[in-house]
């Protein structure tokens, strides 16, 4: 039987720290869906489409990830809608510092209130990747700094390219 996890977000841009995550929660499920939040409130340097695009480059282009594993899916509605949708019962956070717990963790509670069928799964970031943000990647990469080590290269030339 095939277990189907989530892994939500914005992704502006995608990260190493977010495919840290996307590894390992690999280990857990047989297929993981990256949904990238089409998040209307929340200003995004790249459109939603841009995000879902650049994902699949990374992750197949870049890193040779397995398409029958990994599906990129662009969705506007609750993560327990996109989980039903989908048949998951699992959704993937990431937490990379303690600051991050408090707001995850209200999270987690209320899609457990939303849907109590559907499990949250805190993956705590691999050391080196802790302090990776995509906030942080962005400007770097707005002032010119070198972002090699935060992302793939299809994602630095995204990113370039935006900026120049």
């Amino acid at each position: 039987m095939s277990k189907i996890g989530i892994y939500p977000g914005t992704f502006d841009p995608i990260t190493y720290g977010h495919i840290d995550v996307i590894r390992r929660s690999l280990t857990i499920v047989n297929k993981l869906i990256v949904g990238v939040a089409n998040d209307y409130s929340k200003e995004c340097l790249f459109s939603a489409e841009e995000r879902s695009s650049m994902i699949k480059k990374a992750l197949f282009s870049d890193l040779n990830f397995k398409r029958k594993s990994v599906e990129v899916l662009i969705f506007n509605t609750l993560t327990t809608s996109l989980c039903k949708k989908n048949k998951s019962s699992i959704i993937f956070r990431g937490l990379r510092a303690v600051s991050d717990f408090e707001y995850e963790f209200q999270l987690a509670g209320m899609n457990r209130q939303l849907d109590k069928n559907i499990e949250t799964v805190f993956l705590m970031s691999d050391p080196d990747n802790q302090v990776i943000s995509s906030k942080f990647v962005k400007e770097i990469a707005k002032l010119n700094g070198k972002i090699d080590t935060f992302v793939t290269k299809s994602i630095k030339k995204s990113l370039r390219e935006k900026y120049d």
